[in-house]
């Protein structure tokens, strides 16, 4: 009725919010120290400059964990292409890579039977999975410097 068939939305929006991500910032933001938010108030801050220049800096950890796990999330997510998306060819990459795994004699993989037939099955398979891991290898090392800082790092010692 919203006509999101067929179109990316009917894949980002399900998973946009997830209560997990949410708790885990929720439990963030709880355990960063109170001093820091009056003494920006007592330099004279507003809000604003407060979320800006104090929380969103200290919350870069919990930020890149989130973000990783909605990158993983979604880019795992073979099924959610199978059940909103009606023509194979409008299918995200995890989706079409488990219809030529399962079913390797489907319609949808026909440019891929001149090759299944002179590459043996197993290899074939390793590729499509080394296929759907690389982007997450590639954007994992931008973020692991957040993850060795710690997630729940306060400023605040003593």
């Amino acid at each position: 009725a919203l006509g999101l068939l067929d179109t990316i939305w009917a894949l980002v929006l399900p998973g946009a919010v997830h209560v997990f991500n949410m708790i885990l910032l929720l439990n963030f933001f709880r355990n960063l120290p109170k001093e820091i938010e009056e003494a920006a108030y007592i330099d004279g801050a507003s809000h604003w400059r407060v979320l800006w220049t104090m929380y969103i800096p200290l919350s870069k950890p919990a930020i890149a964990t989130i973000t990783l796990f909605t990158v993983v999330m979604h880019w795992n997510s073979w099924f959610d292409g199978l059940i909103y998306m009606n023509s194979p060819s409008n299918y995200p990459l995890q989706s079409y890579l488990q219809t030529i795994i399962v079913n390797p004699d489907s319609s949808t993989v026909s440019s891929t039977e001149l090759y299944m037939t002179e590459v043996s099955d197993r290899t074939f398979k390793a590729a499509q999975v080394f296929l759907a891991a690389f982007p997450i290898l590639i954007v994992y090392p931008f973020l692991q410097k957040y993850f060795m800082k710690g997630l729940v790092m306060g400023s605040v010692k003593g």
